[in-house]
């Protein structure tokens, strides 16, 4: 049997930049045209280690504070790696599928940061005790090889969006908007994949809502409060003049690029609105860095539920846009079916990111891989 024709066993685990948890996915498929999707599952991290993260995140600002605070990332890795191990039991337990038939796994882990300009991506989890305890091989440090080859080593995802692109046969130019805690944009169409991060998608909300709440709350669910207040159009502009949106792609960003000193002096509701509507226009206006005519617009991630993103989106793309839950897809786990499909690619030596998606110089192939057996 030809190779290409294999159809590989993988789970992927992916804990998004929201850290509110792990996101795991099994998937088959040759790691070209074939996809099937058998079970998603999401472990949700305790209060602790949530806090956790994101202290820690907070205090890493720079590729210095890596070394400072090593002591506390080697001990906060060691209890995500436990975490992911954890996710991976629970989906093989709920799914019936075998260890033995698991051909790889591919684990993304939690940044814990990511700068373009240092040429740095950390990701929080140990690849080789995590192959050691799953008995299983596996792909880890997936940003790496790229942000090598002159890429900013994110986002990586694209080569997936072509995959779902392909499998429901989806005509001309499609625009997958992936809202998490950051947004990035992929353009899709029969000869070209192109992708870029546009801005905050929901990190800022988030953390604000969190504040707020102390943690009682995680996040505007559905955007209820930010349907309620007003846009405060003088902080949205000075939020807007952030030179990032007028740097031309590939661009990646991390969620400490943003933060909430802008909304100072206005309401809960307000803020929440203001915010809510920079993500939305953020996206708006980088997608026409593409300079195409989009035929439709799949949502993606957290943020697709978010009914103040999908009211505002719909207006501005005059209604192209549509849930990518609507093709049999649960898009809260895009990503981590993403990467159980990027680590197929990488053992069947494929590229998962470009040029065009990256600004690698040439495509390059994505992870370490860890032979368990």
């Amino acid at each position: 049997m030809n190779i290409m024709n294999k159809l590989y066993t993988a789970v992927g685990l992916m804990s998004g930049t929201s850290a509110d948890g792990i996101d795991t996915s099994i998937i088959q498929s040759d790691g070209e045209n074939e996809l099937f999707l058998i079970k998603d599952l999401f472990l949700p991290y305790d209060s602790d280690i949530r806090s956790d993260i994101r202290i820690l995140k907070d205090k890493i600002n720079n590729s210095k504070n890596l070394i400072t605070f090593n002591e506390e990332l080697i001990d906060l890795e060691k209890r995500l790696t436990f975490l992911n191990l954890k996710a991976f039991e629970l989906i093989l337990e709920s799914s019936k599928v075998k260890r033995e038939n698991v051909d790889i796994i591919g684990c993304h882990g939690q940044t814990i940061y990511h700068s373009f300009k240092d040429k740095i991506s950390k990701q929080l989890g140990d690849g080789y005790l995590l192959s050691q305890l799953s008995k299983t091989n596996l792909v880890f440090n997936f940003r790496e090889n790229d942000i090598k080859n002159g890429g900013q080593g994110a986002p990586l995802t694209p080569i997936y969006h072509k995959l779902i692109y392909k499998k429901f046969r989806l005509e001309n130019s499609v625009l997958f908007i992936n809202i998490g805690g950051i947004t990035n944009l992929t353009l899709v169409d029969k000869t070209n994949i192109k992708s870029f991060d546009s801005g905050p998608g929901n990190c800022l909300i988030d953390k604000l809502v969190q504040i707020k709440s102390n943690n009682k709350i995680l996040f505007d669910k559905n955007g209820e409060t930010a349907s309620k207040g007003k846009v405060n159009e003088i902080i949205l502009e000075n939020y807007l003049a952030d030179p990032y949106y007028e740097v031309a792609p590939p661009k990646s960003l991390d969620i400490n690029d943003f933060n909430l000193s802008g909304i100072r002096g206005l309401s809960y509701e307000d803020s929440l609105t203001t915010l809510s509507e920079l993500t939305v226009r953020t996206i708006y206006n980088s997608s026409e860095f593409f300079k195409l005519k989009l035929e439709k617009i799949i949502l993606c991630g957290g943020g697709r539920k978010n009914k103040y993103f999908i009211n505002r989106l719909s207006q501005l793309f005059n209604n192209l846009v549509v849930n990518v839950d609507e093709y049999n897809i649960d898009g809260d786990f895009v990503e981590s079916q993403a990467f159980a499909y990027l680590a197929i690619r990488n053992i069947i030596n494929k590229p998962v990111s470009f040029k065009e998606t990256t600004g690698a110089k040439n495509p390059t192939i994505g992870g370490k891989l860890i032979k368990f057996k």
